[in-house]
């Protein structure tokens, strides 16, 4: 019997570097959910930023509006709303009018905020948002369940408050909680029985960090009446994938440098350590970045499973390292060649090749008997001008070979 299959998808931030048209970048976007879609990805997670100039996307809910639209299959998420810039009712609301436009195919990706330039930019305390975040998590959970919510905070109040529409999916979005190296996310996750989605799970820190956050996130559901489910659990990664690593480092000399300068420069999350003569070495090196083959991609993902000890879904973090046409490559191979060996696709498959290899003496042995019965007899019926001599040669071989066999053998 056949386990769950791995899934797979993409958090798409996105990163598009200053020097290019912002509308056609986020166009581009919107081709590579309908690209995976094609391909037969099972997620994309839509970020939402409002400064830095790099991460274009202000309302996750509006692109996903648009994708819903343009794909089949493809589930949707917040990657991530950050909940300290919503009121709950009305980014509860948001969602839920999302769950029914898309029959059930959105999902709700929360965190406090990844950029503390868009904090200032609101008049939103640094020191405030992980805690903001919370408060505003205690009331969504029950707001996208369909319950009413009466509450009085620091920063939002809410009477009453109820969904005007019952929720689509039951019993209610699947809501998923930012983590990456504090237990902030984690311990989120295990109060409401949520998912956890780990970003960068493939630095470091967050990659030696990948048990331990499970092991909070399952204590604080226990705490609280909740479980845990590991196929609700996602870990992000950065791969660019072709078909020689060779191949894969040209690509990125495209647009990998410009994506490192802009976390260690404007983001403030240097990635790679200070005074290292070659950046993307370093990356790949420490297992930051897979820049490679589809061997190289399984093996990463193979070593994420047996440090966290079992997840749901693989994330490629969508980051413009190479041309489009290459972009579109590396996920392509990846589908072909990597999702298939953590979904069992080709077990089967296998199976049959190796059977049919190991029985090839008979089958032959078979077919020949049949198609020589079929030459024999019409050449019974009709003579054997109309064959190839070759082929009246071997079955008057055969037909001497078998009267010539004595009752013995």
């Amino acid at each position: 019997m056949f386990g769950p299959k791995l899934r797979f998808g993409a958090f798409i931030a996105p990163f598009h570097p200053v020097d290019e048209n912002p509308t056609l970048a986020l166009h581009r976007d919107m081709e590579l959910v309908e690209w995976m879609d094609k391909l037969g990805y099972d997620e994309a997670w839509i970020g939402e930023h409002h400064s830095a100039g790099y991460e274009l996307i202000a309302s996750p809910e509006v692109f996903i509006a648009a994708a819903a639209e343009r794909t089949k299959h493809i589930r949707l998420g917040t990657g991530v709303s950050s909940l300290p810039y919503h009121h709950p009712m009305m980014l509860a609301d948001r969602i839920n009018q999302l769950d029914h436009m898309t029959r059930g195919r959105v999902m709700f990706g929360v965190g406090p905020g990844s950029l503390v330039s868009d904090a200032f930019l609101m008049g939103i305390p640094v020191a405030k948002q992980r805690d903001r975040m919370d408060e505003a998590l205690d009331v969504l959970v029950p707001l996208l369940r369909g319950e009413t919510v009466t509450y009085k905070g620091e920063w939002f109040e809410l009477i009453n408050a109820r969904l005007q529409m019952t929720p689509y999916s039951r019993p209610g979005v699947e809501i998923a909680v930012a983590s990456q190296v504090s237990p902030t996310g984690a311990r989120a996750a295990g109060k409401h029985g949520a998912g956890l989605l780990s970003i960068g799970a493939t630095s470091t820190a967050a990659f030696n960090a990948l048990a331990s956050n499970w092991a909070i996130a399952e204590e604080r559901a226990a705490e609280f009446g909740q479980t845990m489910d590991r196929s609700a659990w996602r870990l992000v990664g950065p791969m660019h994938i072709a078909e020689t690593r060779e191949k894969a480092m040209e690509d990125v000399r495209f647009g990998l440098e410009k994506w490192i300068y802009y976390f260690k420069e404007i983001a403030n999350l240097p990635l790679v350590p200070e005074g290292v003569s070659d950046p993307v070495a370093a990356m790949v090196d420490s297992g930051m970045a897979i820049i490679g083959t589809p061997d190289d991609a399984a093996a990463r993902i193979q070593q994420l499973a047996d440090q966290s000890g079992g997840f749901g879904c693989f994330l490629l973090m969508a980051h413009n390292w190479a041309p489009w046409e290459a972009t579109k490559r590396s996920y392509e191979l990846i589908a072909r060649y990597v999702a298939p060996r953590f979904q069992e696709l080709n077990v089967n498959r296998e199976a049959s090749m190796a059977w049919v290899g190991e029985n090839k003496t008979t089958f032959t042995a078979a077919m020949q008997a049949a198609v020589g019965a079929r030459i024999a007899q019409h050449m019974m019926e009709k003579g054997a001008q109309n064959i190839r001599p070759e082929l009246v040669e071997a079955i008057t071989a055969a037909v001497q070979a078998d009267s010539a066999k004595t009752p013995a053998e």
